[in-house]
């Protein structure tokens, strides 16, 4: 069989799944060449790609009702990672430690996926607190949303990849301070109570106060007693790739820690123009290299925390952004004071009010009446948690090592990019959850199964 790299995704794909540009639609070309810089459709595109852009295609005209006009059109991130559409983390819990949550409808309106809310500074802390948000709720939030909101409130077009899976939430400071040895002991209650609610991952969207050998910090070796009791540790690297020394901090710096950092695949469909996003990276203190995988770190649409000023101003660009001209003034005027730069602009002329509206839709970072997109290797270590929950749920019987293996070795390399920032590169969804379904097969064949042919872009 003769094998040719696709010119969109690079893998290699029989010489006759390459499909020349007449018989693709327009449309589809137009968003193929759209999002794979310098292809051109006489290259052509293989059946794989062809089919996740034309689905890609469909979504993108479904989801028309709901843009903002002068907002940025952030891509979900199931179309981005190319995602298996029949796998959603049904029977999968995920744990998430952070600084605070809220019952957002995405993940209680149709079912609250919710198991348990319990903070460990707080032993009276009950499930109703979830439903009042505070300063501290927003960040662990949009964490838990990004990773498995069901997208209710965007018709389902913002859902998280594992949108059907349940959910244990573990507070672990608040939005000033998050203490080391605190996720410490979030860590440790998750593995207590681990059987209670069939617990299969730990999210770690935040990091300690210092660098620490995994050989005498104390949370660093919770990390690794938490893999040793089955459960995926994924954790966020930090953003400081662009600082002196790009410390990695515990438990991210953990060696079973399932390490993310992030991507810059600015806001794109293909396999193809990415960047990086600014991650810590290693060598860490004790040599190791981290991150394992990069995940999308950027234009990630997240939920707005409700009831809080920010969702009044982000309502209110929404609702300007779709009214006509002649509205324009009286909206403003019934809502004083939500965004002090439109209410100094309200006599302006229509033209010049719009593109006041346009500025400030792209400073507030809109993308509906109730997503902003947002950024940090925060939101990179919840995708790929949730990719892990696909793969869970593919094949329940596969142990942490076997899914940290898989992303590793499915992983795409960016090219011209050191191994130290990027791991073994971008997390492939689709591919990772292939090699999780063929290792259900018996262990001897398994075993001599290989991982599907790769190249990297040149």
């Amino acid at each position: 069989m003769s094998l040719v790299p696709c010119p969109v995704c690079f893998l290699d794909v029989p010489r006759q799944e390459l499909h020349g540009a007449r018989s693709v639609d327009r449309d589809t070309l137009r968003l193929v060449a759209g999002n794979a810089p310098g292809w051109r459709a006489q290259l052509g595109i293989c059946d794989a790609c062809l089919a996740r852009f034309q689905a890609a295609r469909e979504a993108l005209r479904r989801e028309r009702q709901h843009a903002v006009p002068g907002a940025l059109p952030i891509l979900p991130t199931a179309l981005r990672l190319g995602a298996a559409p029949d796998l959603h983390g049904r029977g999968v819990t995920i744990a998430f430690l952070d600084a605070g949550f809220f019952a957002h409808p995405d993940l209680v309106g149709r079912g609250d996926r919710i198991l348990r809310y319990v903070d460990v500074n707080n032993p009276k802390a009950r499930r109703g607190d979830l439903d009042r948000a505070d300063e501290s709720s927003w960040h662990g939030m949009m964490t838990s949303v990004v990773a498995c909101g069901d997208g209710a409130l965007s018709g389902g077009f913002y859902h998280g990849l594992a949108s059907e899976a349940r959910l244990v939430l573990v507070k672990v400071g608040h939005a000033r301070r998050i203490v080391h040895d605190d996720i410490r002991r979030g860590l440790e209650w998750v593995v207590r109570h681990r059987r209670q609610y069939a617990i299969r991952i730990v999210n770690v969207s935040c990091g300690g106060d210092f660098e620490a050998s995994y050989l005498t910090d104390r949370l660093s070796q919770s990390v690794e007693r938490a893999t040793r009791e089955g459960l995926v540790v994924c954790c966020a690297v930090g953003n400081m790739g662009h600082m002196p020394g790009h410390p990695v901090l515990p438990p991210g710096s953990a060696p079973a820690a399932l390490t993310v950092g992030g991507l810059d695949d600015q806001n794109r469909l293909a396999f193809a123009g990415f960047r990086m996003y600014h991650s810590s990276y290693g060598p860490t203190i004790d040599g190791l290299q981290k991150p394992e995988v990069i995940a999308p770190g950027i234009f990630i649409a997240a939920p707005v925390l409700p009831g809080t000023p920010t969702a009044d101003r982000v309502a209110l660009l929404a609702r300007l952004a779709v009214s006509p001209d002649r509205e324009l003034a009286s909206i403003l005027a019934e809502s004083p004071g939500v965004d002090p730069e439109l209410d100094a602009g309200r006599g302006l002329a229509p033209h010049a009010l719009r593109a006041l509206l346009r500025k400030r839709l792209r400073e507030e970072s809109v993308v509906s009446a109730h997503y902003k997109h947002v950024d940090g290797t925060s939101f990179a270590a919840p995708i790929v948690s949730s990719v892990v929950a696909l793969m869970l749920e593919a094949n329940a019987r596969l142990t942490p090592q076997e899914a940290k293996h898989i992303l590793v070795r499915s992983a795409r390399r960016i090219p011209n990019v050191d191994a130290d920032r990027q791991g073994w590169g971008v997390v492939d969804a689709k591919a990772a959850v292939e090699e999780a379904l063929r290792r259900r097969a018996p262990a001897k064949a398994a075993a001599v199964l290989p991982f599907k042919t790769r190249r990297s872009s040149p």
